[in-house]
């Protein structure tokens, strides 16, 4: 057991490092879920964060799907925005002077139909000061073109990931992996030999809801990607068995999300072997939470006499 001394009198080390940024505490935003920050910041201390990761950005602005985009499921939600956003010049214009005023780090994410315009997009972002890392998505389920047609493939993982590796420099770079596959391993695996700095996992899973009045999907996607805690023991499973087999073995951090809505949930996951997580959904249903799961995971460490939250990365007891 860790010795109590070392949570000294301000606490425990809430700290966490994904390789060079260091953040002040493990929790983070979910892209998707917080827009650009200014949509949050009403409802939300963001200071508070450890990390604020953007909606997607693509070089282009993007209208998304047609509506209805969102549906309430039971224990979760389904959504098909269709990566919705104001476009690269935009956001740098318009968006990024409010990111720049952060405390916190934040993570831009990235995402396109094209290899090209994945590496566009990650070069001029790279350039920014503000910008302390970029989070590939290859993994949403809710657009035709790009989305999971990288994040499916270990061979267009290798060469989308390799492409952006050597556009962004020494710029964090994070890849957000897809639940949707065969063997996530193999992915997570290429993303890791390709130069990924961090791996994020999981983005949503596919899924569907079906109107039984009109016999009509809900969605006007028909598809869309199932988030909240209806995936957490997924989202679970896949973040240890990654940690196991590929992350740790390589010392590359795990951002870990999918379905958290209180402490206890981001404890399992960073217990699973996530160096951080990440609050999506459940910010859709109470951003307040947030000073709440940081309270609890505090009160746990000093609880069990752990003096560092890193401590407790990848310790799941495995005996029989």
């Amino acid at each position: 057991m860790t010795d109590h001394s070392k949570t000294g009198s301000s606490g425990p080390d809430m700290s966490v490092k994904l390789q060079s940024v260091r953040l002040a505490n493990p929790v983070l935003t979910a892209s998707g879920t917080c827009g650009y920050a200014n949509e949050l910041s009403y409802y939300a201390d963001l200071g508070q964060l450890g990390g604020f990761v953007t909606k997607s950005i693509t070089r282009e602005p993007r209208c998304g799907n047609p509506p209805r985009r969102t549906a309430e499921t039971v224990a979760g939600m389904l959504n098909a925005i269709g990566l919705a956003n104001v476009g690269l010049d935009a956001f740098i214009r318009d968006k990024m002077p409010l990111l720049e005023r952060f405390e916190v780090p934040v993570f831009v994410n990235v995402a396109g139909k094209t290899v090209d315009e994945y590496v566009e997009v990650a070069a001029r972002l790279s350039e920014l000061e503000a910008v302390g890392g970029l989070e590939l998505n290859i993994s949403c389920p809710n657009v035709r073109e790009g989305g999971l047609t990288f994040g499916t493939d270990a061979g267009q993982v290798s060469r989308l990931v390799g492409a952006v590796r050597q556009a962004c420099g020494q710029t964090l770079l994070i890849v957000k992996l897809s639940p949707n596959v065969t063997d996530i391993t193999v992915t997570a695996r290429a993303a890791v030999e390709a130069g990924a700095d961090v791996l994020s996992l999981v983005n949503t899973f596919l899924g569907m809801a079906i109107d039984v009045e009109t016999r009509r999907p809900l969605l006007g996607n028909r598809t869309g990607g199932l988030s909240g805690p209806a995936i957490k023991p997924m989202a679970v499973y896949l973040v240890h068995r990654v940690y196991q087999e590929v992350a740790g073995p390589a010392g590359i951090p795990i951002v870990g999300l999918g379905g958290i809505c209180c402490w206890q949930d981001a404890i399992e996951f960073m217990i699973a072997g996530a160096t951080a997580v990440a609050v999506g959904t459940q910010m859709l249903v109470n951003p307040g939470s947030l000073g709440g799961i940081l309270d609890g995971m505090r009160e746990y460490l000093v609880r069990h006499e752990i003096g560092s939250v890193s401590e407790l990365v990848g310790t799941m007891d495995l005996a029989p």
